[in-house]
């Protein structure tokens, strides 16, 4: 369905003739460079050698040409060519020129570092030959997204060449392809790989921004996460390796998605870093009040204004660039929120830059997914982006913990869990009261964990957050988590604890991987990772945050029981409805769920939210168009106390044992069972049935 276009600010104004072309333009006579300034008065490009940044060889003046436009070509811009710009306007209210700043152009596709900390841009030509690869286009209801870091992915992998350990190039090696092959996912989600820096609060404890999420440029891959030998060729062979590691992923079939940060940059408040934009036009580029006073939705200083056709274009030519020429099959969009704010700083699902990046041609196909949420008023938007668009549920998350985790840890202390089963089973059915028909369960990104937070193991096994080594006296971070350390705080070696703390991650990695929607997986839950119970981990580029490759037993376990929930997830495409089920119906555009309570008897209105009543049994069947009719019976236990099943009577039914959170081991046999029949459940349990 095509949304009619806005009336506030229709779309082509983003797609202005005017604005086309910025950045540096390669032709026969060198190149042209094109820069946007509303407010500026004069603009100069500067040239630097390859040996000396820091004092430039040639100095040329950008001559306007209208509509904000500066211009210059020269033999000077050519592939390998550093330079910068200086920028000069006038004073006022929201007005931050200094001609005597050497700026990143924006539209840089390379950077190299100053012996100052400054930057300088490079050209770079960025020819590459992709061969017959091609972007694999994973269908919605099959796509398993798996989010990690480049760096953290590989940096401890045994078997990749030390070499190649936390790079682009590491990421594609056979070993880590195998590894992402091996356990089942189709999708990798990267942290963010624009080009990015530290804070200076940051440095001056010792520490680092590892998760990247303070972008100084929006078109340049974050030189570090290449391999030493690219990094000292240049942005070029930078750029080059980033796409060999997507053309790799893609010939096996993987698609690549990144995390991106548009919402704001590394230069902070006033008064922090200028690098770039606050230098070019912060009037334009920043929301901030009459007066100058940043409006901080972000909560990083600063905020992006995409209620200006410069600041929306940037962000979406940005798009298209990582889409097409680096062949990128999807974007995850950081605080998502604050790019849909219009003038008034208000959110509007038809914001003119939301709507462009939905139904931009050079687009098409793209995975769009974005975080609802924002810190400003009005900042929690689940369920409200509209078609095209995927979120990150964060209700789903909520739930799921409440379920088998803090409900259950109230149940120790109460004898009775605080709430029924009625919400959960709204989550595990694809969460239809967030998400409207029309957009059906595939608009939820189902997560449990996120680079944002415990671990799956911290999960289950800290109650609080420890944070001091982050230098803030353990005040940032979530203060409420729904964990439950399962009666010890951290580490242990209770065999009685420690067994219960499996169970529970694999009944809560058994519920994303069951339930309606696209399941995301954070990089080594599958693993069972910690982080010693440090849930906001941002600034820590060390052994506590790279994935360890070394596994116990238990781990093993764990990593065999994610790769069979796969497994059984693409097998049985009533786990994976294109549209929401409905209760008993026989309608030809939706499936159809049954509810059954622990005697196989169709559930009744008061045990929905009967906290006495936890136990439930989800029949589901596939969406019509799925290429085979499919049934599945999930049986939950939200107790601690081992209970007795009835499955229900269902006319000559099969019921063949897929999976049971209950076995420390997944097991290879498949017993069968009819209706009828008596199911022992250990406590707090999963188990699933395929129905023949």
């Amino acid at each position: 369905m095509v949304r009619p276009e806005p009336a506030l600010a229709p779309r082509p104004a983003l797609l202005s003739p005017a604005l086309d072309d910025l950045g540096v333009r390669l032709g026969p006579d060198g190149g042209t460079l094109r820069v946007w300034s509303g407010s500026a008065d004069a603009m100069q490009l500067l040239i630097f050698d390859d040996v000396d940044l820091d004092w430039a060889t040639e100095t040329l003046p950008l001559t306007p040409v209208g509509d904000g436009v500066f211009e210059a070509t020269t033999p000077l811009l050519r592939p390998g060519a550093r330079y910068a710009i200086r920028v000069g306007g006038p004073h006022g209210a929201g007005h931050t020129f200094n001609p005597q700043s050497l700026l990143i152009e924006p539209y840089s596709r390379g950077l190299v570092s100053g012996s100052f900390g400054d930057w300088r841009s490079v050209v770079v030509e960025g020819s590459f030959d992709w061969g017959a690869s091609a972007k694999p286009r994973v269908p919605m209801d099959r796509t398993v997204i798996y989010e990690g870091h480049v760096k953290g992915l590989t940096k401890r992998h045994p078997f990749i060449p030390p070499a190649l350990h936390g790079t682009y190039a590491g990421l594609a090696h056979p070993a880590m392809i195998e590894h992402l092959l091996t356990l089942g996912v189709t999708s990798v989600e990267l942290l963010p790989v624009h080009a990015f820096a530290t804070e200076p609060r940051l440095l001056q404890l010792g520490l680092t921004n590892y998760w990247g999420y303070n972008s100084l440029n929006f078109f340049t891959p974050h030189a570090p996460y290449a391999t030493a030998a690219n990094r000292a060729d240049g942005p070029e062979a930078v750029l080059r390796e980033f796409k060999g590691m997507v053309k790799l992923l893609h010939e096996a079939g993987l698609e690549v998605i990144l995390d991106v940060v548009y919402n704001h940059t590394a230069e902070e408040g006033i008064g922090g870093p200028r690098t770039s934009l606050r230098g070019i036009d912060n009037r334009a580029y920043y929301r901030q009040t009459a007066e100058g006073a940043y409006i901080d939705e972000t909560g990083c200083g600063n905020a992006v204004n995409t209620s200006t056709d410069a600041a929306s274009r940037l962000v979406l030519d940005s798009l298209r660039y990582w889409a097409n020429e680096v062949q990128i099959d999807g974007f995850r969009f950081d605080l998502a929120v604050t790019l849909g704010r219009d003038e008034r700083h208000s959110f509007t699902p038809d914001h003119p830059l939301l709507t462009a990046i939905r139904e931009d041609a050079a687009l098409s196909g793209t995975k769009l997914i974005a975080e609802p949420w924002d810190v400003g008023m009005g900042g929690w938007q689940t369920g409200n982006f509209g078609d095209g668009w995927l979120e990150w549920n964060d209700r789903y998350r909520d739930r799921v913990r409440n379920f088998w985790l803090s409900d259950i840890d109230y149940a120790r202390r109460a004898d009775t869990a605080p709430v029924g089963i009625g919400g959960f089973a709204t989550r595990l059915a694809g969460s239809s009261n967030t998400f409207s028909e029309e957009r059906g369960p595939l608009a939820s990104v189902n997560f449990v964990t996120a680079h944002d937070g415990f671990t799956l193991r911290d999960l289950v096994s800290y109650d609080v957050k420890h944070n001091l080594g982050n230098g803030e006296q353990n005040r940032d971070g979530a203060d409420t988590n729904r964990s439950f350390n399962h009666g010890a705080e951290g580490p242990t070696d209770d065999e009685r604890v420690l067994a219960t703390r499996r169970t529970a991650m694999r009944n809560l990695m058994g519920t994303l991987l069951l339930s309606a929607g696209v399941p995301m997986i954070t990089a080594g839950d599958e693993m069972g990772r910690t982080q010693r119970g440090n849930n906001n981990a941002y600034c820590h580029d060390s052994a506590l945050t790279w994935l360890s490759w070394d596994m116990a037993p238990w781990q093993r376990d764990l990593f065999a029981h994610t790769r069979r929930l796969l497994q059984v997830r693409r097998e049985n495409p009533a786990l994976r409805p294109k549209r929401f089920a409905r209760l008993g119906e026989r309608i030809p555009s939706a499936s159809v769920m049954e509810w059954f309570d622990e005697n196989g008897r169709t559930m009744s209105s008061d045990r929905w939210n009967d906290p006495a009543h936890r136990t439930l049994q989800y029949l589901a069947t596939s969406t019509p168009e799925h290429e085979e009719p499919n049934r599945v019976l999930l049986v939950i236990h939200g107790t601690e106390a081992p209970t007795d099943i009835v499955l229900p009577d269902l006319d000559d039914a099969v019921f063949v044992d897929l999976w049971s959170s209950a076995d420390e081991t997944p097991s290879d046999t498949r017993a069968t069972f009819a209706p009828g029949d008596v199911v022992a459940l250990p406590g707090a349990s999963m188990r699933l049935f395929r129905v023949d």
